[in-house]
């Protein structure tokens, strides 16, 4: 345990001084920001996939749908960001409760489940074109302030970095403490075997329905954070790729490992950055083959994930318990 206070500590102090270390670099810091974003949907991924079972490709729904809401209450009615950050997460709650009760109502799941919700990504870009008294096709801007933290507003990225960094330590310490307790277990007990957990009297349904809903808002709360930070918002911002890296990136990392999708998330999307940025302007995409390629080796290699290597690593080192690992 004491252990784990100081590696928390460190890793916490290390974080608040990143910036700093990067010499405060606007786009550096806006790069990390950026990758912290989307490592925190996968963490909170974890709760339906991870631990539920369930193969969510909804992300880049409540992503989008989160950077829409925020958007145009700041754009709009000059309201805080901070109040669009809420709620555009409840209403992105809201949206996968419609399309979640019934499925789980019915008992959709599996590739069926996955399909369905790979199609609420589109549905919703769609609407949001044709619907412009809210988006439409054009890009809309939110007002510019060099420093405003009371709107959420600032030409500073450091602002969105602290920002995303407390809902990253948020996301993961309330992910640790889900699997730890009830919610948990039922869960994990819906992901090996469903049938059985529901004739031992687990409601499947509720606790499914649960993990869709917390992993939704907080989707949807990095949604908020992103228009905010680049200033605009449009109906791309649905975007299907974000779906496929989320589920790509926790299998990568090992479904329902706590360390495991976290870390290969921060590392992986740093790769195709650093990708991105060296080779992206050689060969058109191909940073996106080489990041391909490191993928493929991983789950041929580890099809397990990297979660139980590092759960291992973290129980040698003292700072995880075997009952983690076992999870």
């Amino acid at each position: 345990m004491e252990k784990n206070r100081i590696f928390t500590a460190i890793a916490g102090a290390a974080a608040a001084v990143f910036p700093l270390i990067l010499g405060l670099n606007e786009y550096y810091v806006f790069l990390v920001t950026l990758i912290m974003l989307y490592t925190t949907i996968v963490v909170a991924w974890q709760l339906i996939g991870g631990l539920g079972g369930q193969l969510d490709l909804g992300a880049g729904a409540y992503h989008g749908l989160g950077a829409i809401v925020t958007g145009y209450l700041m754009v709009y009615h000059g309201i805080s960001g901070w109040v669009g950050l809420f709620a555009g997460g409840l209403a992105a709650a809201g949206v996968a409760f419609i399309i979640g009760y019934p499925s789980f109502r019915f008992g959709l799941k599996e590739v069926w489940y996955a399909l369905s919700s790979l199609a609420l990504v589109l549905i919703l870009q769609k609407i949001f074109l044709l619907w412009t008294d809210v988006a439409g096709p054009l890009e809309r801007y939110i007002p510019y302030a060099a420093f405003d933290p009371i709107f959420m507003r600032s030409g500073y990225k450091t602002f969105y970095y602290y920002i995303t960094l407390a809902l990253f330590a948020a996301t993961l310490a309330l992910v640790y403490r889900i699997r730890k307790n009830k919610l948990g277990l039922y869960l994990q007990s819906i992901r090996d075997n469903e049938e059985a957990a529901e004739m031992l009297g687990v409601d499947v349904r509720k606790y499914k329905l649960i993990a869709l809903l917390v992993y939704s808002f907080i989707a949807a709360m990095t949604g908020g954070i992103y228009t905010s930070m680049v200033g605009f918002y449009h109906p791309t911002l649905f975007d299907s790729w974000i779906s496929i890296q989320t589920v790509t990136l926790s299998i990568a990392g090992g479904l329902g490992s706590l360390w495991g999708p976290p870390i290969t998330s921060l590392i992986l999307l740093t790769v195709q950055e650093y990708l991105r940025i060296t080779l992206g302007a050689v060969i058109i995409g191909l940073h996106q083959v080489i990041f391909g390629i490191i993928l493929i080796f991983i789950i041929l290699f580890r099809p397990e994930g990297l979660g139980p290597l590092l759960d291992t690593l973290s129980v040698r080192l003292g700072l995880g318990s075997k009952a983690s690992k076992e999870m």
